[in-house]
């Protein structure tokens, strides 16, 4: 219906004129979304703008035209199913409405694409506030634990009486001061890890006492000259301790040695507990993957039903520097 001017069209005609221009809309739509990808950002907001109006104008009107061939006559509107050949006019009417149909699609989809970016872009920004106040937290967490745990053990030092609990108190915070410091170090001294696990024995022995026996032997040659990752050593010793039993009868032995060719061995006796222990075997998987980062090296795991065998590949300290 139009000013002065009426006519009967039949239903299907319609469907197909929305059917049609559905298709317009949803080639403009594709077209204009594949110009806001990030590889089109240096060509600039107008020139974006500009290439994605035009090529979903060309798109539409050549739609049309398909539409138009491959449409029989009677799903198409009265005034969309006149000759077009020779005839501006109707080319140059179907270029406009194609170039709306275009700018139209472009405003709509630019308008949904905004909000969607701005409401991602205040997700992020919350989460980094999170994340932020988080940091904040953890790192004054970070400056008073230390600070109070280290006075705490001066102060029960202090007020100890016997020997024994002195000495605890001062291997504990040797362990402490260690794993504080295993986050800023890649590697560590040989000494430094033996000095660390030694502490870390003293406490093991004051509760397994005759139950766990570990014996070190490594020559002193060996401890200013090699280097290994922070708590490898400890992480074996204390793997051993959770899959194995334990007892005076039954002592669980663990021997930390060197071999010939620049490698430390950790070995213990195996002796499985009653009730399995689950093991998501991440502890060993982490030292692998420390050695592979850190010296382009595996780690070499030995086990049968006797003993289990975890060999440790060193590298000297003037060659990881170099």
């Amino acid at each position: 219906m139009r000013l002065g001017e009426f006519k009967i069209v039949q239903t299907w005609q319609y469907v197909g004129h929305l059917v049609s221009l559905s298709a317009y809309i949803s080639v403009c739509w594709i077209i204009h979304a594949y110009f806001t990808q990030d590889r089109f950002l240096h060509l600039g907001g107008k020139i974006i703008f500009l290439l994605s109006i035009l090529v979903g104008t060309l798109a539409s009107l050549v739609l049309f035209y398909v539409y138009m061939d491959c449409v029989p006559s009677m799903f198409v509107l009265p005034d969309n199913n006149v000759p077009v050949d020779g005839a501006y006019f109707n080319f140059f009417r179907r270029l406009i409405s194609a170039f709306f149909v275009s700018l139209i699609s472009y405003i709509v989809y630019n308008n949904v694409y905004t909000g969607n970016k701005l409401q991602q872009t205040q997700l992020e920004n919350e989460q980094l506030k999170q994340a932020h106040l988080r940091a904040q937290l953890l790192s004054l967490q970070q400056q008073i634990s230390p600070h109070f745990l280290f006075n705490s053990l001066s102060t029960l030092k202090t007020i100890a009486q016997d020997r024994d609990t002195k000495e605890f108190v001062v291997e504990l915070s040797h362990v402490y001061r260690y794993l504080l410091n295993f986050n800023e170090n890649q590697v560590t001294r040989l000494s430094e890890e033996l000095s660390f696990t030694n502490s870390y024995l003293y406490i093991l022995r004051q509760r397994f006492e005759n139950a766990l026996c570990v014996s070190i032997n490594i020559k002193e040659e060996y401890y200013a000259n090699y280097v290994i990752p922070p708590l490898s050593i400890q992480l074996l010793i204390e793997n051993a301790i959770k899959h194995n039993a334990a007892s005076a009868q039954r002592p669980l032995s663990i021997a930390v040695y060197m071999k010939t060719n620049d490698e430390l061995v950790v070995e213990n006796n195996y002796q499985p507990k009653k009730v399995p222990v689950e093991s998501t075997g991440l502890g060993l998987h982490n030292i692998n993957d420390r050695y592979r980062l850190l010296f382009n090296k595996d780690i070499h795991i030995d086990a049968s039903d006797t003993y289990f065998k975890v060999t440790l590949p060193l590298l000297r300290h003037e060659h990881y520097h170099n």
